[in-house]
Order: C-alpha cells, then structure tokens, then sequence
C-alpha cells in the first residue's frame, strides 16, 4: 500500500463565508484570527500552496482596540514615489481616515507575500459599521 501526503486543491475546498465581529477586540488579536482563517488553517484540508481558505467579514473595525499608546506611537508609512516623498500616518488618524485599513494592514501583513497572499487577500471584506452587503451568501457568525 503506498503512503502518500495528500495536497488539496482549490476545488476540494468548501468555501464557507464567516462573520466576525471586532466590536472592543484588540487588533492584533483579530488579525490572527481573519489570517488563520482566510489561509485555511483550521481546515483539515490546508495546503500551504494551495487556497484553501474561507471568505470573511469583518465588522465594526472602527472600535477595534489598540494596547499602550499604539494609538499615538504606530505609525504606517507610503511612499509617493518622488525622492523624499515618504509620508507617514498614525494609527490614531488612519481610524480616523479610513477606520477599515487598519485591520486591512495588519491581516495583509500575515499573509504571504506571492501571488497567493495577494489572491488571498481579495476575500477579506471590512466594514466600520455593523451591517454588510453579503447576506446572500449566508454567511455564519464566528466567536474569537
């Protein structure tokens, strides 16, 4: 009898849709969470070249928390493409700005970074309020 590891391929996978909620949950520990999640690895079928994951909405990423004086003290940075042209953001004002980018950039920064982290990125939908348009997939609700 041969004895063989198994690869799953994208069209073994389930696909199910999830809903997290980030309602006064810290952003790191959210983070890992949607990662894990998105790559598939509470699937018994992950592969780690192979998109095996689910698709997930997150909620109310605008009262996500940050520990210590992160609010004031992370920065993110861009660059404009002209000499010099660096610009920087703090997490305080990027909440403000754009409050769905900031757990954007953290679940980004846990994927891989290939054409699969970018394919996989692609299935995160971040809302700051508590409704969403995906009603139709049937989406279940996920505890962290």
């Amino acid at each position: 009898m041969k004895k063989y590891t198994y690869s799953a391929k994208r069209s073994d996978n389930k696909e199910k849709w999830c809903v997290i909620d980030a309602k006064d949950k810290v952003l790191g520990r959210v983070a890992t969470e949607v990662a894990a999640r998105i790559r598939g690895k509470n699937n018994p079928l992950f592969t780690p070249h192979a998109d095996t994951g689910d698709w997930v909405i997150v909620l109310n990423a605008d009262k996500v928390r940050l520990t210590g004086n992160k609010w004031d003290q992370k920065r993110y940075y861009r660059h404009t493409g002209y000499m010099g042209g660096i610009k920087s953001v703090t997490a305080k004002e990027l909440l403000e700005k754009k409050p769905e980018e900031l757990l954007r950039k953290a679940v980004r920064g846990m994927l891989p970074k290939n054409p699969l982290g970018r394919k996989l990125n692609t299935k995160l939908h971040v809302y700051a309020g508590s409704e969403h348009p995906h009603a139709a997939q049937k989406p279940e609700f996920v505890e962290i």
